[in-house]
């Protein structure tokens, strides 16, 4: 995999990641749609394995696995050296993270995570909504779980910082626009950039200090 640069000042990429079916493309064009109702110039990233699988009428192979990190990186970048803000409806790390679970290859994981350092902020959508098939792109809800574990490892073994995105419907784009205003405050806000906060608990099922099963029951 190419080395991946960082996007250039003011290209500030929010990227989306997170097992099959947790929103993130809901997720993705509704946060588009309020960065650019503040009047940000700010553009949508889609995922390019959904056209591959769409193209193609099946999942990738492992051979392929790499072009098509590829393809998604290239896109970012090209997003975010024209617009202030990027919304990457997923990014390389997706393709490596299944690149090892379904086919035991870590090899993409190291470009895949150095190109997701670059990016202003990682939202982590939680398997916490029903899951729905999707034809031949997704695999079943039994392999969620699996999947959230390895992109949690490997953005906590990698010390990249993200935020997890709960709930359903309104409740999960306002928790993303929250994550958006705390990382991402306006230069104006001296006091706004503050350090993220020291967590103490960490989930026994994925490892994750900020693991929403964490949260207080809502009352």
């Amino acid at each position: 995999m190419p080395e991946q640069k960082p996007p250039p000042p003011g290209g500030k990429v929010i990227a989306l990641i997170g097992a099959e079916c947790t929103g993130k493309t809901t997720l993705a064009q509704e946060l588009r749609e309020a960065l650019a109702s503040d009047g940000h110039s700010v553009t949508l990233v889609t995922e390019f394995l959904r056209e591959f699988c769409d193209e193609r009428g099946r999942t990738p192979r492992r051979d392929e696995q790499l072009a098509i990190a590829d393809e998604q990186m290239q896109r970012i970048e090209r997003a975010a050296a024209a617009h202030e803000f990027v919304v990457a409806d997923t990014t390389a790390l997706m393709i490596a993270v299944y690149s090892e679970f379904l086919f035991d290859d870590r090899g993409l994981l190291a470009g895949a995570l150095r190109a997701q350092s670059g990016y202003a902020l990682t939202l982590l959508t939680a398997v916490d909504i029903a899951w729905q098939a999707d034809a031949h792109q997704r695999d079943g809800a039994h392999v969620r779980e699996p999947v959230d574990h390895l992109l949690r490892n490997a953005l906590i073994s990698a010390a990249l910082p993200f935020s997890v995105i709960c709930g359903s419907g309104p409740q999960r784009r306002a928790s993303a626009l929250a994550a958006i205003r705390t990382a991402l405050p306006p230069q104006s806000d001296p006091a706004g950039a503050g350090s993220a906060p020291r967590w103490h608990w960490v989930c026994e099922r994925c490892g994750d200090p900020q693991c929403e099963t964490a949260l207080p029951p809502k009352t």
